[in-house]
């Protein structure tokens, strides 16, 4: 093994893992007097099940992509609150959220402060992260995404002080996530460790997460889409992710995830079905340039034959529909999509094969 660049690697501080672990968040949680909880409509439903002893509040109102207005609600909740810990308890977009919550609820700092790399000066708000969702492995990261809907495009924060104090994955939490849904996300948590593999960053260290979360998808996301309650599919499905967000801290995703992203700020498509329908078309586009990768990849999946129609029937075979016309996207958008998924310099620069405008145009195109 060469080790050809150094990495730093960040890892949340203790990792709670398998069926029933929410309920050890309690002990973990110790004398917190004021906790804020950060979830969705639907995962406030779990917050009984922290059976947290201090004063609890909740700020629920977190959309599928929040934006700075919503980061700006939930500061005003959490100032209110004044805690002493956060939780996120939900997806991606919920834990995101609850990192930039804990780190400037107290500071006075703004987003147009700490966007970009290690601008974050520091956290003193304890932070847990309770996934309930197997796909972004945001518990894992160190980065957080808020949309601007002014500019029509995602902020990046990245700090290690965004990093969980613990992470919880517990795989009944996930039982109710729908079919469609679940499906949509795994391929997400797949594309972090696909797009990571590929990358031209890519580290030894980091490709063997990478592997691991790639064979845990070929093994248990069908299964997991089947049967929501498989609770070994589950489990599988969530160190996935987990493994996953490993791969964004010192790697990063590239061209397929910078496709996906004007999809949610412009059509609004959910997170990880924007990178389904987009992770087929880019596998394949890089395949000349990362053949024996791509044949790991391939493997792990069970792909056989020609590798786009295959990948693009493993997505399809799952649920999802593939076609960006059946979501509302209309032929008039394309240009707008492949301007500014061009424009994404902090992935597309990370892509083995260098992309064109016009490429990103036609894998819309073919996509369509």
């Amino acid at each position: 093994m060469t080790l050809s660049r150094n990495i730093t690697l960040h890892l949340p501080k203790r990792l709670e893992i398998g069926a029933g672990a929410i309920s050890r968040v309690q002990a973990w949680a110790g004398d917190a007097a004021h906790i804020l909880v950060i979830a969705s409509p639907h995962t406030s439903g779990f917050v009984e099940r922290l059976a947290l002893s201090g004063k609890v509040s909740i700020f629920n109102a977190v959309p599928g992509e929040p934006d700075i207005a919503c980061l700006d609600a939930a500061l005003a909740a959490a100032r209110a609150a004044r805690p002493d810990l956060v939780v996120g308890l939900g997806g991606g977009s919920v834990m995101d959220l609850a990192k930039l919550v804990a780190a400037i609820c107290d500071s006075g700092e703004t987003l147009d402060e700490i966007a970009g790399p290690n601008r974050v000066a520091d956290r003193r708000t304890r932070l847990a992260q309770v996934a309930t969702t197997a796909g972004t492995g945001s518990e894992a990261g160190i980065r957080a995404l808020i949309t601007d809907p002014g500019k029509g495009a995602k902020i990046a924060v990245e700090s290690p002080h965004l990093l969980a104090d613990l992470a919880v994955l517990d795989p009944e939490l996930t039982f109710t996530v729908p079919p469609a849904i679940t499906a949509a996300t795994g391929i997400d948590a797949m594309a972090h460790c696909v797009e990571a593999f590929t990358n031209r960053n890519a580290h030894p260290v980091i490709d063997g997460y990478a592997r691991m979360g790639i064979d845990l998808v070929g093994r248990y996301l069908a299964r997991a889409v089947a049967d929501g309650s498989d609770t070994e599919a589950r489990e599988g499905m969530m160190l996935a992710s987990f493994y996953g967000g490993i791969c964004l801290g010192p790697v990063n995703t590239a061209a397929g995830h910078a496709l996906a992203y004007p999809l949610g700020t412009l059509l609004h498509l959910p997170h990880g079905l924007a990178n389904a329908i987009i992770f087929p078309h880019v596998l394949a586009f890089n395949e000349s340039v990362a053949p024996a990768k791509t044949a790991e990849i391939a493997a792990a999946l069970g792909l056989s034959g020609d590798l786009l129609p295959a990948a693009h029937r493993f997505c399809a075979d799952l649920g999802v529909e593939m076609r960006l016309s059946a979501h509302g996207a209309r032929e008039d958008q394309l240009d707008r999509f492949a301007n500014d998924a061009h424009a994404i310099r902090r992935l597309m620069d990370n892509n083995p094969r260098d992309m064109s405008v016009d490429q990103v145009r036609e894998i819309y195109r073919a996509a369509f």
